[in-house]
C-alpha cells in the first residue's frame, strides 16, 4: 500500500489533565486496529503522550496532527506557548521547568523531550520564546 492511510487531527486542552494523553490514546487504539506490532505502538504512545504532556503543561495546550501510513507515523505537535528559553539543557534528562504543583502531581519529571527523542526514529523540535514550540516526529513500523 502506498500513500497516505489515516489522518488525524486533536486539539490538545491545556492545563487539564484530565483529558491528558486522549490523543495518543486514540492514536493507540487506532494503530491496534491496523495490526500494527505492540512494540511499535507503544513507541507511538510513549512520543506522542510525552509531547501532549508537556502541551498541557507548559504552553496551554496546542494541536497533535498525526499521519498514519502502512509503515510509519509521521506526529507534529504545535502550540502557541512561551517557547523553549533553552533548548539544549531541556533535552537534558532531569530538567524540568513544571511548577511545582504539577510535579506534586507527578507531571514534570523533565522525561518529555528526551522520551520523545529517545522512541522517535526521527525527531525536530523548532521552538521560538513568546511563538511557541514545534516538534516533528517519526516512527517507523518494524
Amino acid at each position: 500500500m502506498v500513500g497516505q492511510f489515516i489522518h488525524q487531527e486533536y486539539l490538545v486542552a491545556g492545563n487539564n489533565f484530565n483529558s491528558a494523553g486522549s490523543a495518543s490514546e486514540a492514536v493507540k487504539s487506532t494503530l491496534k486496529k491496523m495490526g500494527v506490532a505492540s512494540a511499535d505502538i507503544r513507541r507511538v504512545a510513549i512520543a506522542m503522550y510525552e509531547g501532549e504532556i508537556n502541551m498541557v503543561i507548559h504552553a496551554g495546550g496546542g494541536v497533535a496532527v498525526v499521519d498514519i501510513y502502512y509503515d510509519k507515523v509521521n506526529i507534529v505537535l504545535s502550540d502557541k506557548g512561551g517557547g523553549i528559553e533553552d533548548l539544549e539543557k531541556a533535552m537534558q534528562p532531569g530538567f524540568s521547568t513544571a511548577p511545582e504543583a504539577v510535579q506534586r502531581l507527578g507531571f514534570g519529571a523533565g522525561m518529555g523531550l528526551p522520551n520523545m527523542k529517545k522512541y522517535a526514529d526521527k525527531f525536530d523540535i523548532q521552538s521560538e520564546v513568546g511563538v511557541g514550540t514545534t516538534v516533528r516526529m517519526t516512527i517507523f513500523f518494524g
